[in-house]
């Protein structure tokens, strides 16, 4: 059990049967009545962020979410193939356990499996990848203007904004959370 007065970010509790990551908390004591605790918080399984108020006494179990590093195999339609380095076994995931930064996935990277009692709700990708562009336009010399993108398609099929310098076979480096080009990749 937890006490809402020991909230940290990262902290997971069970709260009326749904799992809930803290995302923000802060302790506050106004001048009159008593203290409280206002927690930013998302729902794990669903992605759902609230804001709610508990009085610091309160408990609530802790929930143990487990993460697994696990090397992304291929897919078959709906299902993602993800290989568990111990066992060598292929453990499928649905597509819907999946966000938009799973785009920059190439077969064989390692991604990070989170599930709770044995159900899989997420796949964290990793933080940065290496990607080669396979189509854009040709940029050309002499346009020297600051903060000008184009469109860009990496080998996975995902579309980025890349600057005008970027051409087809480069290898760039993007940052999955955001979808963003960070660089060329050395």
């Amino acid at each position: 059990m937890i006490s809402a007065g020991e909230f940290r970010n990262g902290v997971t509790f069970d709260m009326d049967g749904k799992v809930m990551q803290v995302i923000e908390f802060q302790h506050v004591k106004p001048g009159k009545g008593a203290a409280f605790v206002r927690v930013k918080m998302k729902n794990v399984i669903t992605g759902g962020v609230t804001e709610t108020s508990f009085n610091p006494s309160a408990k609530y179990p802790t929930a143990y979410v487990e993460r697994k590093k696990m090397e992304y195999s291929y897919n078959d339609g709906e299902l993602y193939y993800f290989m568990d380095p111990e066992t060598y076994e292929l453990v499928p995931i649905e597509k819907s356990a999946l966000d938009d930064s799973f785009n920059f996935v190439k077969e064989n990277d390692v991604c990070t499996i989170m599930s709770y009692k044995g159900s899989v709700f997420g796949v964290e990708p990793p933080r940065f990848v290496e990607l080669v562009v396979t189509a854009t336009e040709p940029g050309f010399a002499g346009n020297t203007a600051t903060n000008v993108t184009k469109p860009a398609t990496v080998e996975t099929g995902a579309d980025v904004k890349v600057p005008l310098f970027i051409n087809e076979g480069d290898k760039i480096q993007i940052d999955t959370t955001t979808g963003e080009y960070l660089g060329r990749a050395k």
